[in-house]
């Protein structure tokens, strides 16, 4: 009896530990917090990059350190003449700072001002030093020639100019001449 209460007790003090190692595990909980987040990235005293989130976390103590917008996240991006050229909006984002790769989910939404494009997805990656976005998932684009699908995602520059879809099909406008 006195046998079966000591492994009754051992087994419970271990559960208890793995427990609180779990909740006590230093690399998921963020080194910094935030709310109401505002990013300007600019070169040679123009803005580039205008980042807006309702919150945000970094976890540096892991072992791929990464920036999470739980909240969403809206990146606008400029041209030379400060105007914006192109904006993204997702549910969900995280950066992974050391490879400058940033990864949205849910309801991503990308618009090109100048001509109207827009792009609706539920996964983008955006690669910093490449100025490339690009997803492996189902893509629509729309534009004034009609709408474009990517049953296999799509790869673009970061202002959405020269997107390109995989798996292709959908719909051309095609006006009648006389």
């Amino acid at each position: 009896m006195i046998l079966t209460i000591l492994l009754v007790l051992f087994g419970s003090c271990e559960n208890d530990i793995e427990r609180i190692n779990l909740v006590a595990d230093e690399t998921v909980i963020p080194n910094l917090k935030g709310t109401h987040i505002e990013v300007i990235y600019s070169d040679s005293a123009k803005v580039k990059v205008h980042m807006i989130a309702p919150a945000y976390q970094q976890f540096t103590n892991v072992e791929r350190p990464y920036m999470e917008f739980p909240e969403g996240l809206e990146v606008y991006f400029y041209d030379d003449s400060m105007k914006i050229e192109s904006e993204i909006r997702a549910d969900y984002t995280i950066y992974y700072s050391n490879e400058g790769l940033w990864h949205a989910t849910g309801n991503v939404v990308a618009h090109r001002l100048d001509n109207g494009d827009a792009l609706n997805t539920e996964e983008l990656f955006w690669d910093e030093g490449k100025e490339l976005i690009y997803s492996d998932s189902y893509t629509r684009i729309q534009n004034e020639d009609g709408t474009f699908y990517g049953k296999r995602g799509f790869v673009s520059h970061q202002n959405l100019s020269n997107w390109q879809l995989k798996g292709t099909s959908g719909t051309v406008n095609v006006t009648d001449e006389e």
